[in-house]
């Protein structure tokens, strides 16, 4: 079990408040089971979720070790586009997670990767053997999937040092009005919604930097954007959307209610990977078509000329 010990700076109306901005990466739902534990104390006592924090005051908060279990393998079809001793590339269809988490266990990319591929880099553990980056579940397209752990290296480098590039294609609401631009923020979570993330204040995030250049506009009322990461912050592109005032075509959490194409999912497509491999140092590069439901929706708009 991990304590946290925590000396608050300022006051805070509620603990739960206070313990979530403080916890990155667990939901207001855990912090809830923690204080329903009595895994949380005030200055030695335990507290409530309704409790006021003041500066000065002393949080401790004993998370339990997560539960061990390992990922299975499962006969899910998959497209896998380029495979050698090293890597694979897979282009991920919209709906797959793609690694256990939350609870979900089954189902995902790395039940059907150990089921296809077999053996996987061990860099990032047992729940998420092989996994380099990620996209979100209701995004599709592009991930390299490191086969050994030297490869998992190389790869985790070359994202570190930019040298790996990620190119979007995405669908945006509304008409934007430059050809192109770079937008540069700080993304961190949410301050209500700790599951959403957003753009805050720096002391509050880590930097997130995303080019973009319009392909094409249409008289509907949308436009066709490239994106180009140059960090790889969670939801990344999908919050800078919705900064911009332009937000991903059917994203269900950063995008408006109503959208007129019954999608499942937002319209954003990992369309190319160029990446050097582990192994040859051969410069590679990958692309993977629009999936039928993407280009539907473009076929059925006019374009702006």
């Amino acid at each position: 079990m991990e304590r946290i010990e925590i000396v608050a700076e300022k006051h805070s109306p509620r603990a739960d408040v206070f313990l979530s901005e403080k916890l990155e990466g667990h939901t207001r739902s855990y912090v809830k089971k923690l204080f329903e534990s009595g895994n949380v104390t005030v200055n030695g006592r335990a507290a409530k979720p309704s409790l006021q924090i003041n500066a000065g005051d002393r949080i401790c908060a004993d998370l339990p070790d997560p539960e061990e279990y390992a990922a299975k393998p499962e006969d899910i079809p998959i497209d896998i586009i380029y495979e050698d001793g090293d890597i694979a590339v897979v282009n991920k269809p919209q709906g797959m997670t793609v690694h256990a988490g939350n609870g979900n266990t089954e189902g995902t990319l790395v039940n059907a990767l150990l089921f296809r591929l077999g053996d996987l880099s061990g860099v990032n553990g047992v729940l998420r053997p092989g996994i380099v980056h990620r996209i979100d579940k209701d995004t599709s397209g592009l991930l390299v999937i490191a086969k050994n752990d030297a490869a998992h290296l190389s790869l985790s480098s070359q994202i570190a040092e930019k040298t790996c590039r990620r190119t979007y294609l995405a669908l945006l609401e509304g008409r934007v009005g430059k050809d192109s631009g770079t937008v540069m923020t700080y993304i961190g979570r949410h301050p209500q919604d700790r599951i959403k993330m957003a753009v805050v204040p720096p002391e509050k995030g880590k930097l997130a930097v995303t080019d973009y250049t319009v392909l094409k506009r249409y008289r509907q009322g949308y436009t066709l954007c490239r994106f180009d990461l140059r960090t790889g912050r969670t939801h990344q592109i999908r919050v800078h959307a919705k900064y911009m005032g332009h937000p991903v075509v059917g994203d269900p959490v950063y995008g408006i209610k109503k959208q007129k194409f019954g999608l499942n999912g937002q319209l954003l497509h990992a369309w190319r990977l160029q990446l050097v491999h582990p192994r040859t140092g051969e410069e590679m590069l990958f692309e993977a078509p629009l999936p039928d439901y993407f280009a539907a929706v473009l076929s059925s708009l006019d374009e702006d000329v």
